[in-house]
């Protein structure tokens, strides 16, 4: 006997949520499929909501900030990492959610979520070419620099715990390592 799943296309997704279908959920869609995305912890939304502030001060009219908002990607999926870091194209995001041709790079936070950041979410956003993706591992405080997408995989990974960063799109911005997740 052969199981089929139904796939979700990205105009069938976007219908249902017009409809209201799913109000009540908190879901992305990734692939196809629909995600239940957990509550997040206490620590999970303070360091990313004061990260998010520092990267609002640091880009200040270079970028747009976006916190827990979707992003389109071709793959079939929709997902919404916790800082998106985008161009900042204002109203013609009234169209559309940022494209990956808009993004500068993602950042999720993960404590419990770490197998999902780290697998499906590295895959989806490396096909994509999302050419740079950050994962702040809150369980091991350390910061998971991902770069230079082919395929499904990035070709370059940092680990790091301390020490300054410039992200890619930003060579002149230094962050500190650190300030992504300590007190």
């Amino acid at each position: 006997m052969t199981v089929t799943l139904f796939k979700w296309t990205l105009e069938l997704y976007h219908q249902a949520i017009e409809a209201g279908v799913f109000d009540d959920q908190n879901l992305e869609l990734l692939r196809g499929e629909l995600v239940i995305m957990p509550p997040e912890g206490e620590p999970h939304v303070y360091y990313s909501d004061r990260f998010a502030k520092v990267l609002l001060r640091l880009l200040a009219g270079r970028a747009q900030i976006r916190e827990g908002r979707s992003i389109t990607l071709p793959n079939n999926s929709e997902p919404e990492p916790d800082i998106a870091i985008v161009q900042p194209l204002d109203d013609v995001y009234l169209d559309h959610h940022p494209y990956p041709e808009n993004i500068f790079w993602l950042i999720e936070y993960s404590r419990t979520t770490l197998a999902k950041d780290l697998g499906i979410k590295f895959e989806i956003y490396a096909e994509a070419g999302i050419r740079e993706y950050w994962v702040v591992n809150l369980k091991d405080s350390e910061l998971k620099v991902f770069r230079d997408p082919v395929g499904d995989r990035y070709q370059t990974e940092l680990t790091l715990t301390e020490g300054a960063i410039a992200p890619l799109a930003f060579l002149d911005v230094q962050v500190e390592v650190r300030q992504l997740f300590s007190r």
